[in-house]
């Protein structure tokens, strides 16, 4: 079973798509915004210590670039970048792919041994970093990294070197504009190593070419306005923040705000007011809760009974429009006297009253939080993809009344579905390969060119395209009933703000059990308003968490089929951490190793 791109949308950007469609390479489309938007802020702290027009961010690409190339570092040699988000990053990695280099970011949350790992699969000689991951790097040297340069972007330390020094010694007779022209499209732009859940993450290999055909693609589904503000605070090493962010500036010349912890977005949102913005489930989970929570706070009963009379409204218009029925006239005007005097103001609250869309990935999105977003009057679009893709193969125009879909394939994507429901995807958007893997490469991408994701997929009478789960990760109970282990977490973490992450395990049992860890956030504030130590352990010991937890269970067991429902649960008493035992650093579950670490829990729950 197979489906097709959609015709372009009315909301697509067609200056945007010609501003693509005349780059060969990304340098070429980096130098072209500098020419047409010299005096915009390119980057920016949010408190706007650090700000860069575009003419400035390119005088210091041109600098550090030489400064790079003075190092050795020439067209086809990697370097490796391990930054928080800041404005530095994008400074050093533009300069690098102005070289023909291969920069890439390695995690934050990396162990020595991982960083090792990297540096060595990817030959890079040089690291720039900050002050506090020099330990990391010196730990990964104790271990045989060949590292012999490391550059620091602010602060000195005996055996590295600073950016400005690097831009002080440039080397000699450096032709900074024959080296960036010297780019080819099918040269290679980064690394993405993916967070594999078992063994050592591969390389994915991404091109100029490859990033430019996505991008072509997504501007004729997405409407994308020149110059809008976005926000960078996902990891650079992850292909949201690099392609979705960094690559997508210099084509379309927006401006970056860059925030180191991700734990400030929700404050970030108001002052930036993104024309843009992307954010995984979990994301949009915790601000349905947090909404909720405030405005069930509210004292004054008649403001909270308008508000929340305001967004059943706005769920109620929403609802009506998946199921494809005309919208009654009074429910009409209710919803647009809720628009002015309610939803608009809470949207400027939130900062999103600015915002074209806000695309989720990486997960399924709770249908019942995603029409709580869309009610509220906040334009939404899923996507569908991976680091092998460049990033999205599939979306839909945030018009569309697509819920519960990750949409159709983006232009110049095709998409099939395998006889055991994989899906496969094909066209100029494909990475490479893996770098130094032709075998692993042969493996992913067959002699046809489809690559086989391993993501299993269903397809809807539109051609949209529904995740049903990975596929090594599908429950098959002791009866041979197939379930989706994601799609019962998905509604388990709906249930309730308090549960942060659900691991479901029924592979081969007679019935599914729960491994539910608390959400920091929402741990803490229970314990400031119940007066109990504001620790993971001590809420997961507190009477009233354990009811609300079992309490959620119930009420997701209760929108599950009677095999797919978790008979059995048990609240962790510790907090599971990107890139830790549990979770990738994009925060993904890995299944085998918590099934290995937590295997005297799940069998008690069995027992």
């Amino acid at each position: 079973m197979s489906t097709t791109a959609p015709t372009p949308s009315e909301t697509a950007s067609p200056q945007a798509a010609e501003l693509v469609r005349a780059s060969r390479t990304l340098a070429e489309a980096f130098q072209s915004t500098v020419a047409r938007r010299p005096d915009a802020v390119a980057l920016r702290t949010l408190d706007g210590a650090t700000t860069f027009t575009f003419s400035e961010y390119a005088a210091r690409v041109q600098s550090i670039a030489a400064g790079l190339a003075a190092l050795d570092l020439r067209r086809g040699d990697a370097i490796a970048l391990l930054l928080l988000n800041r404005p530095e990053f994008h400074l050093v990695d533009t300069a690098a792919m102005h070289l023909g280099a291969t920069p890439f970011s390695l995690y934050a949350t990396s162990s020595p041994e991982q960083v090792v790992y990297q540096l060595g699969h990817a030959a890079a000689r040089i690291v720039v970093t900050e002050p506090a991951f020099l330990p990391l790097i010196d730990a990964a040297r104790a271990q045989g990294a060949a590292v012999d340069h490391v550059v620091l972007v602010d602060g000195e330390a005996p055996g590295a070197q600073t950016l400005a020094q690097i831009e002080a010694a440039p080397a000699a007779g450096f032709d900074f504009e024959a080296a960036w022209r010297a780019i080819e499209p099918d040269d290679v732009l980064t690394l993405i190593y993916t967070s594999g859940t078992t063994g050592p993450p591969k390389g994915v290999e991404l091109t100029h070419a490859g990033t430019l055909a996505q991008w072509r693609g997504l501007v004729e589904v997405l409407p994308v306005r020149l110059g809008g503000r976005v926000i960078s605070y996902l990891p650079a090493a992850h292909i949201a923040d690099r392609s979705g962010i960094h690559y997508a500036q210099m084509l379309f010349g927006s401006e970056v705000t860059s925030i180191p912890d991700p734990r400030e977005i929700a404050a970030a949102l108001p002052q930036v007011r993104p024309a843009m913005w992307g954010a995984v489930p979990r994301v949009a989970e915790k601000l349905k809760a947090a909404i909720e929570a405030q405005v069930a706070a509210d004292p004054d009963e008649q403001r909270r009974a308008a508000v929340q009379g305001a967004i059943a409204i706005g769920i109620d218009v929403v609802r009506h429009h998946i199921a494809g029925t005309p919208v009654p006239g009074e429910l009409d005007a209710r919803h647009a006297a809720a628009e002015e005097h309610v939803l608009g103001p809470l949207r400027a609250k939130l900062g999103l009253d600015a915002v074209d869309w806000v695309m989720f990935g990486a997960a399924p999105l709770p249908q019942d939080v995603h029409e709580f977003i869309r009610g509220i009057g906040i334009p939404t679009t899923e996507v569908y993809g991976m680091s092998e893709s460049s990033m999205v193969a599939t979306t839909y125009d945030p018009n569309e009344w697509c819920l519960g879909t990750v949409g159709r394939p983006i232009p110049g994507v095709e998409l099939q579905l395998a006889s055991d429901g994989e899906v496969l995807l094909r066209g100029q958007t494909l990475m490479k390969g893996y770098k130094g893997a032709p075998e692993k490469t042969a493996e992913a991408i067959d002699a046809a060119g489809w690559l086989h994701t391993g993501d299993v997929g269903a397809l809807d009478d539109a051609g949209c395209l529904r995740i049903v789960d990975r596929k090594k990760e599908l429950i098959i109970n002791a009866a041979g009933k197939n379930m989706s282990p994601a799609l019962i977490e998905g509604h388990i973490k709906a249930a309730s703000p308090l549960i942060g992450q659900a691991t479901v395990i029924g592979d081969g049992r007679p019935y599914n059990v729960a491994l539910l860890v608390l959400d920091p956030d929402a741990a803490v504030a229970y314990a400031q308003q119940h007066g109990i130590e504001p620790t993971v352990g001590a809420v997961a010991a507190d009477p009233g968490v354990q009811a609300a937890i079992a309490a959620a269970v119930e009420a997701a067991n209760a929108k599950l089929s009677r095999v797919e429902q978790v008979k059995r649960s048990t609240l962790l008493t510790e907090e599971w951490m990107p890139g830790g035992d549990e979770l990738t650093p994009t925060m993904k579950l890995k299944r085998r190793p918590i099934s290995e670490k937590y295997a005297d829990a799940i069998e008690a729950l069995y027992r």
